[in-house]
């Protein structure tokens, strides 16, 4: 049965994340995506995509952590793609392409105070400090090079495959604000998403943040509920979610039909954090 593939040290599974770091990052992320921030709307979609990418790499970190250490279930790599196309891990990673997660673990760019909301037992809330390792920061400049991107992707998990035939196949998640400027990617997402090892064909995830107010839409089935039509390309572009990962949405409260796909618009962070979690969340690790 295909993605069964137990996630181990010796057949470790792969995320990409392709994160569009072009100007229009700079403008604010939608009211709802801004949801749990003290200035909720007004801060930068690319502030708001490097919190959850941030906070994604943390939660992968802790799910991979044993008594003995961080256990090397996954190899993770974060592609931006603006005024250049690259490697965006920062710090001690910069410039390197898929990174084993204890490393991802042992060496942040640098650790940042944050301070949330959570509930003080009494019916109300309260100020928390936490601490967040920061890996990524938000980055906006220059166009959208999406094809560019995905072709980097392409060959970077061209030879993943080879080398990790019997892994659970990698996952993609590509988090951007609208229109490629250098083409249409979707032959080469295409060819991507045919990529494969023993246990399945790569997945291709999709967060699309847009400028427009139209009302968030989490894992459809069909385009009908899309306000335009690069929402509507970006859906195409994005794979089917896996039986185990429907079953997860749904278990999260997703209203998630049979050939739901792994697409996200407009929505909140809270949101965006769980649907990066579902992406993340294979049933088979040991």
């Amino acid at each position: 049965m295909a993605y069964s593939a137990e996630i181990s040290r010796t057949n470790p599974s792969c995320f990409l994340f392709l994160i569009d770091q072009s100007g229009s990052m700079q403008d604010p992320a939608p009211p709802a995506m801004g949801a749990d921030a003290p200035a909720a709307g007004t801060r930068a979609k690319a502030q708001s995509v490097a919190d959850a990418v941030n906070r994604l790499l943390q939660n992968l970190v802790i799910k991979c952590a044993k008594s003995e250490g961080v256990r090397d279930y996954y190899q993770v790599g974060v592609i931006g793609y603006g005024a250049g196309v690259g490697p965006a891990l920062g710090g001690p990673l910069a410039g390197r392409d898929l990174v084993p997660i204890s490393e991802i673990a042992d060496s942040p760019a640098r650790v940042e105070e944050r301070t949330r909301k959570v509930e003080d037992g009494a019916g109300g809330l309260v100020d928390q400090t936490v601490k967040l390792p920061i890996w990524f920061d938000p980055v906006a400049n220059g166009g959208t090079p999406m094809c560019q991107a995905m072709r980097q992707a392409e060959t970077l998990l061209g030879g993943w495959v080879q080398e990790h035939n019997l892994s659970f196949p990698p996952i993609v998640i590509n988090i951007t604000d609208g229109e490629s400027t250098d083409g249409d990617p979707t032959e080469i997402a295409e060819r991507i998403k045919a990529l494969r090892t023993s246990d399945g064909a790569c997945l291709l995830f999709t967060l699309h943040i847009s400028s427009q107010s139209a009302a968030p839409v989490q894992f459809p089935a069909a385009e009908a509920t899309l306000p335009d039509q690069y929402a509507r390309l970006l859906f195409g572009l994005s794979s089917e979610l896996p039986d185990f990962m429907l079953s997860f949405a749904r278990d999260e409260g997703f209203a998630a039909a049979p050939g739901a796909r792994g697409f996200v618009f407009n929505s909140d962070m809270v949101t965006v954090i769980r649907f990066l979690d579902i992406g993340t969340r294979p049933s088979n690790l040991r």
